[in-house]
């Protein structure tokens, strides 16, 4: 995961922290930054016009990791920056960091989210849908 800047993430998702997210240490808990990204992710489905719903086809998540590289206080604006940085035959990989409003070179965590694309109905993988891999190629177009 390298160029973490904002400015290297094509898409972008602002949200607040908020005070459930705390843990007994008072800063925002590490399995909340794993919501966030979810958050983020969902703006994607959106957007690629893709159901939530869990018929038909759509996508799954195979695997998540987080870097934690800073703590997070509550209350905080933060920016969530994705970009997709592989495909492969029947799934892509989702790059996304975390940063505070206004600091956009120095992110709190970075994470990579694994995604297959699925067809609910009968139970199998399928082939990356062509609205993703054009997302792709857009991005690596501008690079």
């Amino acid at each position: 995961m390298e160029n973490n800047t904002l400015a290297n993430y094509p898409m972008h998702i602002d949200l607040k922290t908020r005070w459930r997210d705390l843990d007994a240490f008072g800063h925002v808990n590490n399995a909340v930054f794993a919501t966030y990204i979810e958050t983020a992710r969902g703006m994607l489905f959106e957007k690629w016009d893709l159901p939530f719903n869990g018929k038909g086809k759509s996508l799954t998540v195979a695997a998540l990791s987080i870097n934690y590289l800073k703590q997070l206080k509550h209350p905080t604006s933060i920016v969530v920056g994705q970009r997709i940085n592989r495909i492969g035959n029947k799934s892509f990989d989702i790059e996304s960091s975390i940063f505070k409003k206004g600091f956009h070179e120095d992110p709190i965590a970075v994470s990579k989210v694994i995604i297959v694309c699925f067809d609910f109905d009968k139970q199998k993988s399928v082939p990356v849908f062509k609205q993703i891999i054009n997302e792709y190629n857009l991005y690596k177009e501008k690079l």
